[in-house]
């Protein structure tokens, strides 16, 4: 089961393949499906949630917690 975060910042396709390999860089083997459009990530369970939130906004983007 996947749970859904919300991203602030994500404008463009760009920037959503950005978030995904920030993500898949920090739990590799993840599950990681990303909605621009919504703003949305959606990872597998196994992702702590601050990893989740590091990763993100390493890569510039602002975590806005469970969408």
């Amino acid at each position: 089961m996947a749970i859904a975060y919300r991203v602030d910042g994500m404008t463009c396709d760009g920037c959503a393949r950005a978030v995904e390999r920030a993500v898949k860089a920090a739990a590799p083997g993840c599950e990681v499906v990303v909605d621009r459009a919504s703003g949305i990530v959606r990872v597998g369970e196994d992702v702590a949630e601050p990893v989740l939130r590091a990763a993100i906004e390493r890569a510039g983007f602002g975590f806005a917690g469970r969408g």
